[in-house]
């Protein structure tokens, strides 16, 4: 609903530019020349060229971003990786520390078992 309220007055200011500004003008584009347009179809013109050169700017700014936070994101996975990695290792470590305090000269049963 809101899109359509959007269309609505984005159209209603294009019928009043266009009827306050049907003058006929020259524009000249470095080799080419075009007479006898009306000044609301340069106006319209230069607007849609503005915002498609800066969606365009947008679009290659966005895709920078992207790549820049894939490569975070792989930088991440692999220090996770890393950190699973040295856990184990510590882990691997402790059970061996206990076997030799309680392996070493004592029987290695454990009290609490069954």
């Amino acid at each position: 609903m809101l899109v359509l309220i959007l269309f609505l007055v984005a159209g209603s200011l294009l019928v009043y530019i266009s009827k306050f500004n049907s003058m006929p003008v020259t524009v000249n584009l470095k080799l080419y020349t075009f007479s006898n347009i009306p000044l609301f179809y340069v106006i319209i013109g230069s607007l849609l060229i503005g915002l498609v050169f800066s969606y365009l700017v947008y679009l290659v700014h966005s895709i920078s971003v992207y790549l820049k936070l894939r490569g975070k994101n792989k930088e991440i996975k692999k220090e996770k990786d890393q950190v699973n990695e040295l856990t184990k290792r510590v882990h691997q470590l402790e059970l061996e520390n206990e076997k030799l305090k309680h392996g070493s000269g004592k029987n290695s049963e454990d009290s609490n078992s069954l």
